[in-house]
């Protein structure tokens, strides 16, 4: 992955030698079940603790003329524990590494990412608190509908991002298999119970049946959790890119000081960060197809996953682990404009109103149909900007047969949209 779109700590765990670490650290936990069970001699498990040593340069070099990477790696292994070497790998086949090797580097990932989540959450859940009570004109098909809260709208993607949350511990714990079964799976040549060993010591649960490969699907509901959350990710992103726009202005992206946005224009503020998180997005999807193609493997294994997972594994979760603390961080620091919030709303002469008084004239007497038909040609001179609408209201003799001005007046009163805020807030953060 290329360093603008990286953060160190999920890099970490994809590098060639956190991968050879977690292989010698299987290798050296199964022949430590073998050893408890009399299988291989006293003392292997010690030795290869002591003495067992790799290089990522070396085990390269083995792999250019064997062409297994598993095979290489032992070879390597062997070169510095010695004699004990041999009983390493004893009835296990390369996938009892590598899947449950993958599996681990999957796990950690989710940690980080579920870290990445708990950040947006606490950033969401701060800035709706400060916005509970800020009118904002709430948009359907782009047009404005009736008006809502900062607040809420921000509440609403917090709720979001805790079904993420649930998601990816769900997924989490879904990846979070063990397989030491030997070749197809069968146990032919191995105890099972070095399979349970080996998972117990690394937090993981026993694969119920591997066929030499711990089952796709699996991995399919992994990636495509992480698309999921992609697109809840680009969703907020999205939002933000339209309040910003000229034309809108109701919230913007923090722009710091020497900041520039544009090479030819200095008055340029653009949405950056929340236009590379739209971009990050569509990456993180793009493993999901490929990860559902895995599934169907050929009877016990074939290894057409495998350099799909070479891809999508370290791809998608450090795409995704920058993402959500990019979107944390704005967020965080999100320039939110009131005054213009409220300007939108009265732009419209008071159409976000409409409703109300369909229904209002629906309860003195009129048919949804008449009411509608009268609120319409109303509203729609407003539109055009030959009046607000409670003027032209109270001067439709049809609407003041039944309603007065007074009770129209009543009727545009922005509160009264807001009313629910407290049980909304309590159904996304619980009752304070």
């Amino acid at each position: 992955m290329i360093p603008r779109y990286t953060r160190p700590e999920m890099a970490a765990i994809w590098t060639p030698e956190a991968r050879f670490g977690i292989w010698l650290e299987i290798e050296t936990l199964a022949a430590e079940a073998m050893e408890g069970m009399g299988t291989i001699p006293g003392g292997v498990s010690q030795a290869v603790r002591e003495r067992a040593a790799f290089e990522v340069d070396r085990i390269d070099a083995i792999e250019r003329e064997v062409k297994h990477d598993v095979i290489a790696f032992l070879t390597n292994v062997a070169e510095h524990v010695g004699d004990e070497a041999r009983f390493l790998h004893l009835g296990m086949t390369s996938s009892d590494v590598l899947d449950t090797c993958l599996n681990v580097q999957l796990v950690r990932a989710a940690d980080l990412m579920l870290g990445g989540i708990d950040r947006v959450l606490a950033a969401l859940r701060t800035r709706a608190m400060e916005f509970k009570y800020t009118p904002t004109i709430g948009r359907s098909h782009g047009i404005h509908a009736e008006p809502t809260t900062f607040g809420i709208k921000l509440a609403g993607f917090h709720a979001e991002f805790q079904r993420a949350r649930g998601r990816l511990l769900i997924a989490r714990e879904e990846v979070a298999t063990c397989a030491i079964s030997g070749a197809v799976g069968t146990f032919a040549n191995i105890d099972p119970r070095v399979e349970e060993h080996v998972a117990a010591k690394l937090g993981l649960r026993i694969e119920p049946v591997s066929t030499q490969v711990i089952p796709r699907d699996r991995h399919a509901m992994y990636f495509a959790v992480l698309g999921v959350i992609a697109s809840s990710v680009e969703r907020l992103a999205t939002e933000v890119r339209h309040l910003q726009r000229t034309e809108v202005l109701e919230a913007e992206e923090f722009f710091s000081a020497g900041q520039k946005g544009s090479s030819a224009m200095p008055h340029k503020r653009n949405p950056v960060l929340t236009e590379n998180l739209t971009g990050l997005a569509r990456l993180v999807r793009s493993a999901v197809v490929p990860a559902l193609e895995n599934v169907a493997l050929w009877h016990e294994r074939d290894i057409s996953h495998s350099s799909v997972e070479r891809g999508i594994g370290p791809d998608a979760t450090i795409h995704l682990d920058f993402a959500l603390h990019r979107l944390a961080g704005v967020v965080e620091n999100l320039v939110v404009y009131p005054g213009n919030m409220l300007r939108t709303i009265n732009s419209m002469g008071g159409l976000h109103n409409s409703q109300r008084i369909l229904l209002a004239l629906v309860e003195k007497g009129f048919s949804r149909e008449d009411a509608y038909r009268l609120v319409q040609r109303n509203a729609m001179r407003t539109w055009k900007k030959e009046g607000d609408l409670d003027v032209l209201l109270k001067a439709d003799g049809e609407i003041t047969a039944r309603l007065s001005p007074s009770e129209i007046d009543a009727l545009f009163d922005l509160e009264y949209h807001f009313k629910h805020a407290d049980t909304i807030f309590a159904r996304v953060f619980g009752a304070e």
